[in-house]
C-alpha cells in the first residue's frame, strides 16, 4: 500500500479545503454533499452525537448561523492507498482561547470522496494547550 501518494493527497487536500470553505460560508447543501449518504455515517460534534446521514443533515438545517468563525492552525492529511484518507485539523474559533480539533475519515466511493466519520472537539479549560511544532 502506498501512503501519501501525491495525486491522492492532492485530491483529499482539495476536498478538505472545500469543506472548510463550505463550513465558513454555511453552505448547508455543500456540507451535506461531503458526507456519505448512509446510516453508518457518524459525526460527533462538540455537543452532539449524530448517527446516520439523515441525523447529520437535520443538525445542519437546525443550526442557526452555522459554525462559529475559525482559523485553521494546522492540517494533517494522510492517505492510505488510493481510496482511504484521514484528515486532522487543529483550529481556533474567533475570540476563543482554547483550540479545537476536527478529524475526518474520507473514503473514495463510486461518486467521489465522502466523509464516513467525523469528530469535532474543543480542548477543556486548564488542559495543556501547547500547539505541536
Amino acid at each position: 500500500m502506498i501512503i501519501d501518494d501525491l495525486s491522492v493527497l492532492a485530491e483529499v487536500t482539495a476536498m478538505v479545503d472545500a469543506y472548510e470553505t463550505a463550513l465558513m460560508t454555511n453552505d448547508v447543501a455543500a456540507l451535506d454533499g461531503f458526507f456519505r449518504d448512509a446510516p453508518q455515517t457518524v459525526r460527533y460534534g462538540v455537543a452532539e452525537n449524530l448517527y446516520g446521514f439523515e441525523a447529520i443533515a437535520a443538525f445542519r438545517i437546525g443550526r442557526s448561523g452555522g459554525s462559529p468563525s475559525r482559523s485553521r492552525l494546522r492540517t494533517e492529511i494522510t492517505t492510505f492507498g488510493r481510496d482511504f484518507a484521514i484528515a486532522n485539523v487543529e483550529f481556533l474559533r474567533e475570540g476563543a482561547k482554547r483550540p479545537g480539533r476536527q478529524s475526518q475519515t474520507w473514503v473514495r466511493t463510486e461518486i467521489g470522496w465522502k466523509i464516513v466519520s467525523a469528530h469535532v472537539s474543543l480542548l477543556q479549560e486548564g488542559v495543556d494547550q501547547r500547539l505541536s511544532p
